[in-house]
């Protein structure tokens, strides 16, 4: 059986568009995270063309999902519209699951989403997640300009009924009386109980993200799949995995807790080219978190650059958090990651300034697992 058709197909006989099955021989399922980066010298349009060049190779080589991850006023990152990218990428792929990871939901109506994301479905039936994340995916003032208002809706008491609001729209689902009653997100469900509707009432599953525990949390009391963001978060991940698996509790979407992990991972023919191309990530990284954001910086300008003692030390404490090497030594990075943190599934995301690096790291890696 080919085996990236075999692990979409265990998908579906789980039923719940969720889980997967590891290829070849890899542990656990293994997905991709693309944040869509634009290198110096390099345009949009490059970083959209190699998105598709990801997502296919992702899903020739037996990768279990694509995801795309809402960022804003990031120049190096082309991310900002995961709906619109997500179906770009539908009409280039077949059976790899697509999704967001995430859409930040205070930015938007809960409407707007789940209208987004049943037009989604529409394209590609079966093979959309949604990834909601809490997070602003950029700064304060940006944050503001998005949602029109100087109040940012982050709380702890919002995010849950927006959430909710999100779940009745995709669900078609508003009691009789409730203000939305006789609103409809369309294409939606609405369409399968019209007179002549054949419509499916099938809709994307909902994935809740975090970087911390409040949505470990909340994932795990309302049963649904939490992904967390080891790659920028590595310090929590143990804690938030043990907090979602604690406090979770069966419901109509999974029995059992199911959670992935994001991680960071380049591999090269040679370590020190693996090196040489991470270290683009790096200082990228560097300059997103010293508020000076810019596009994804060449090999020969990251080992031009002159860190300081203080740059030095951020750089060596991202890159501890990295798996990068060899192929065989990002395997055995990557066995070590999934067997420390319990983790049902990895989403590799790999961070250099050339599109020909990412592509072929991630070949290298389906290659050492015999995918």
């Amino acid at each position: 059986m080919d085996k990236a058709r075999g692990s979409d197909e265990a998908s579906r006989e789980s039923g719940d568009g969720i889980r997967g099955a590891a290829p070849g021989t890899a542990p656990v399922p293994l997905s991709v995270l693309d944040l869509v980066t634009v290198g110096a010298g390099h345009t949009a349009s490059d970083a959209v063309r190699t998105a598709v060049g990801i997502a296919r190779t992702a899903e020739r080589r037996g990768f279990h999902r694509y995801w795309v991850a809402e960022h804003h006023s990031m120049p190096g990152v082309a991310s900002s519209s995961p709906a619109v990218l997500l179906a770009h990428l539908a009409a280039h792929t077949e059976r790899i699951r697509l999704g967001s990871g995430g859409v930040m939901l205070p930015n938007h109506a809960p409407l707007v989403i789940a209208e987004q994301f049943g037009t989604l479905e529409a394209m590609a039936p079966g093979r959309v997640d949604l990834g909601l994340g809490r997070a602003p995916g950029t700064d304060g003032a940006t944050a503001a300009a998005l949602r029109r208002t100087d109040r940012l809706h982050e709380g702890a008491d919002d995010f849950p009924q927006q959430l909710a609001e999100l779940t009745r729209f995709l669900d078609d689902s508003f009691p009789d009386g409730h203000p939305y009653a006789r609103i409809h997100a369309v294409p939606g469900p609405v369409q399968a109980t019209s007179p002549g509707g054949v419509q499916s009432r099938h809709r994307p599953p909902l994935w809740l993200l975090g970087s911390s525990g409040f949505s470990a949390r909340l994932a795990g009391s309302l049963g649904l799949p939490f992904a967390f963001a080891h790659h920028f978060s590595a310090a929590n991940t143990l804690p938030a995995l043990d907090l979602y698996r604690a406090s979770f509790r069966p419901s109509e979407v999974l029995s059992e807790p199911y959670a992935l992990i994001g991680v960071a991972a380049l591999a090269a023919e040679e370590e020190r080219e693996a090196r040489r191309q991470i270290m683009t990530g790096a200082l990228s990284m560097l300059r997103l978190r010293t508020g000076r954001p810019g596009l994804v910086p060449s090999p020969e300008e990251a080992e031009a650059y002159g860190f300081s003692d203080m740059e030095r030390d951020f750089v060596d404490t991202w890159l501890g958090n990295v798996v990068y090497g060899t192929p065989d030594a990002v395997r055995q990075g990557l066995d070590d990651l999934a067997k420390r943190t319990g983790a049902d599934e990895l989403m590799i995301t790999a961070n250099a300034h050339g599109g020909p690096a990412r592509l072929r790291s991630y070949e290298l890696i389906a290659d050492a697992y015999g995918m």
